[in-house]
């Protein structure tokens, strides 16, 4: 029986080894153990399916929708779903054909005025309507009768992320319980260690507001061997001790811009989109990151319902933490 390990498929299909265990987790995949080997490792069907989700995932189906798809016996559920999700894709396709129409319209005014060397700043505060007006005696007819309303609503459907997705918070210094591993899988070394601190410590019952947080250290760039890895970092009453291979940290804390995902989500687009979707370009808000690229640049990623962990398909959501600071106007 052919079996790949979980290296192996998440450089193989470029999905993160967190993501594969969330996925096992919630029961869309499942991984064999050998007597001989400590790490997961896949059978072909499997492999096979986690292409299915993969393809799935590209088509942007949720995961709960994807189970469905994947096992259920029922043919007219599996439409009803692809049928929801293609009524999204097609609003979001009158929401692109409306700008395109719009674009296409700036392009060809500013190429007619060019010919007669008329100036044109189609960026004035005035509505796309009024621009066509100024330029021609018959009113512009938009596809389906548009009209800014239409636009509006396209770009609040095409904007990535908003002041209203991303909170401004702010973490205390606090002392922490770090759990470090590098290696294979260095998420899961570091949260066995974690758990194990966690479970010996009774920290739910001592220090139920416990706030757990997690970063790469090192970044997958900083070694030659392409292996990284991982810190998981639980804040503690000040005065606990702190038994090896845990270490006992000072969290810097400060203002951070703070994103919700998914687990599954963690592969970088969720940063992508912090980052290039809403930080890039703000108006009152830049980035306040350590340069020196070990621990993410200071980035943390708040793992929320720590004491749910271990529980089946809960909701692992994670926030993205970007250190923020007031720019100088």
């Amino acid at each position: 029986m052919d079996l790949m390990t979980i290296s192996e498929v998440s450089k193989g299909f470029n999905v993160s080894t967190r993501t594969l265990r969330y996925y096992e987790q919630i029961g869309l995949l499942r991984s064999v153990k050998k007597d001989d080997y400590a790490y997961r490792t896949y059978e072909v069907a499997m492999v096979a399916r986690l292409q299915q989700i993969i393809l799935l995932r590209k088509l942007r189906i949720p995961l709960k929708q994807i189970v469905t798809v994947l096992e259920s016996a029922d043919t007219a559920e599996i439409i009803g779903t692809l049928q929801q999700n293609l009524s999204e894709v097609d609003d979001e396709i009158t929401a692109l054909s409306t700008i395109r129409t719009i674009l296409n319209t700036f392009i060809t005014r500013l190429n007619e005025n060019a010919k007669t060397d008329i100036k044109l700043n189609l960026l004035d505060d005035i509505s796309v309507l009024d621009i066509a007006d100024s330029l021609t005696v018959t009113k512009i007819s938009f596809k389906d009768e548009r009209d800014m309303a239409d636009l509006n609503a396209a770009n609040e459907k095409l904007n990535r992320l908003s002041d209203r997705d991303v909170r401004i918070v702010y973490i205390p210094p606090a002392t922490v319980a770090a759990a470090h591993y590098i290696g294979d899988e260095p998420e899961h070394g570091a949260m066995e260690m974690l758990f194990g601190f966690i479970n010996k410590s009774d920290l739910a019952e001592v220090f139920p507001a416990a706030r757990c947080f997690g970063f790469n250290h090192p970044n997958p760039d900083m070694r030659e061997d392409g292996k990284y890895g991982y810190e998981f970092q639980v804040t503690i009453p000040d005065g606990m001790d702190v038994p090896a291979p845990m270490a006992k940290k000072r969290l810097k804390g400060g203002l951070y811009a703070a994103y919700m995902i998914l687990m599954d989500e963690i592969n970088g687009v969720g940063w992508n989109r912090l980052y290039n979707g809403w930080l890039t370009g703000h108006e009152t808000w830049e980035e306040n990151t350590d340069p020196t690229g070990e621990n993410m640049n200071g980035l943390l990623e708040e793992h929320l319902y720590i004491w749910d962990w271990q529980a089946e398909n809960h909701l692992h959501q994670v926030d993205l933490l970007m250190p923020v600071k007031r720019k100088q106007i």
